[in-house]
């Protein structure tokens, strides 16, 4: 009996245990995206009502406007943001139970730095693992704090030079935290140590070639603007980590470790706006200003344009800024005109494009989705928060205002509450307070 005894208070320790772990996955945000870098998340029983004053547990005003989303880890909420009238760049820590600011630290960059007017600096989210938050500001560099807002380390990439600014947000993979220092020409992919900021890996990103244009920025025109704006994307693939990164033109996979590049894929435009999404053993990724699409079979080496290519669509109806969300066979992303699509994985087949419903004066959106279950999440510019069914029929739950915020951030998720962040405020949207429920 004894060790029947053992053996049950064994079983008891490792459910108790794999309980904690599964809750405190559901109550982490610790990246744009969430923890697996594609907008999903594993809680349910999510806000799916809410006003400016109905189911808002507090907001807080920001000290100026930003488009980068928040993350979230334990009882902390962390933000980046410029402050225009002073050059600087910085993160501010937040207090989840209250919106209080517990700490906030920032670095000058007095040098001209370029941005589009609708663009301000620091629009790229932070990254954590709960002992370090890092933040990358542009021009002014990567900078790694402690949870208590004590600076670990700094590290110069040099300047970000790019018409329209950046967007691209670090990931962290084991030790290493990987960014895209770009739209800068050239831009490249560079992996710094977490704990020392010390650089182990750096890729230049792929040659543009000239050649005619088939996107809406300036039709057949050779040359133009390029770039992309997206960040990085872990996936596991025929039993090995790859990193994966839409460029102008290409979509690259690369050792996450090393920085080699594994393959590469033609078909996509020269402007990229969204990051790519992996479902069902394709990796999509999809080109702004009315560019082309591609989706591809990862796990390959070389140039993979004719062996895993699985389908490119030459040129959009409308223009992708936000990244999109899968579930069950189905791609789901809103344009910026303020437009919902439905594609199938499988074959890019448009199965149906709706207009989101807006309370606001502004139906266009930046945002990225967001899923929880069979529900998806958008925000448009007027900060209306429309939450869908994530189906093949277009369904719409509801459409919440919050007093027509500017917003181009999208949604973060924990422990059964929502944060948004506007130009002027953060909200912590929330029901009667309950434990969200898990897979």
């Amino acid at each position: 009996m004894k060790p029947r005894t053992s053996q049950n208070s064994l079983c008891v320790l490792v459910a108790s245990f794999s309980l904690f772990a599964c809750s405190l996955h559901a109550a982490n945000w610790p990246a744009w995206r969430g923890a697996d870098g594609q907008g999903v998340t594993s809680e349910r029983n999510l806000p799916t009502r809410w006003s400016d004053t109905e189911n808002v547990r507090w907001k807080i005003p920001l000290p100026d406007r930003g488009n980068s989303t928040p993350i979230v880890w334990g009882d902390k909420i962390f933000v980046t943001q410029a402050i225009e009238k002073d050059n600087s760049r910085g993160l501010l820590c937040f207090s989840r139970r209250d919106g209080k600011l517990l700490w906030q630290q920032s670095v000058k960059w007095d040098e001209k730095e370029k941005t589009h007017d609708t663009n301000p600096f620091c629009s790229g989210s932070p990254v954590t693992d709960g002992e370090r938050v890092i933040a990358w500001f542009g021009s002014a560099g990567v900078v790694c704090y402690d949870l208590k807002g004590r600076e670990l380390w700094r590290r110069d990439l040099g300047k970000q030079m790019h018409e329209w600014g950046y967007g691209s947000s670090p990931v962290l993979h084991g030790n290493l935290c990987i960014l895209y220092h770009g739209p800068a020409n050239p831009g490249y992919l560079i992996a710094l140590d977490k704990k020392t900021g010390e650089v182990k890996w750096k890729t230049e990103q792929p040659a543009i070639e000239t050649r005619p244009r088939t996107d809406g920025f300036r039709g057949k025109e050779v040359g133009g603007r390029v770039g992309t704006f997206g960040s990085p994307l872990l996936i596991k693939a025929g039993g090995r980590d790859e990193l994966i990164m839409t460029f102008p033109q290409l979509m690259c996979a690369y050792d996450p470790a090393t920085g080699k590049e594994l393959w590469r894929c033609d078909g996509l435009n020269e402007l990229v706006y969204s990051s790519p999404v992996y479902a069902d053993g394709i990796v999509v990724g999809m080109g702004g200003f009315s560019g082309s699409s591609i989706a591809v079979k990862p796990g390959g080496s070389g140039d993979v344009t004719k062996t895993a290519r699985v389908w490119r669509e030459e040129r959009a109806k409308k223009n992708r800024c936000g990244s999109a969300v899968s579930r069950d066979g189905h791609l789901y992303l809103a344009n910026m005109e303020g437009f919902v699509e439905c594609l199938e994985i499988k074959t890019g087949t448009m199965l149906w494009s709706e207009r989101l419903p807006a309370k606001g004066p502004k139906s266009e959106s930046w945002s990225s989705m967001v899923l929880a279950g069979d529900l998806i999440y958008i925000l448009n510019q007027s900060g209306d928060c429309t939450v869908l069914k994530a189906s093949p029929k277009f369904e719409v739950v509801s459409t919440n205002a919050v007093g027509n915020e500017m917003c181009n951030a999208s949604v973060a998720v924990s422990d059964g509450e929502l944060f948004l962040r506007t130009h002027k405020h953060l909200w912590c949207i929330g029901e009667t307070k309950r434990t969200a429920s898990v897979r």
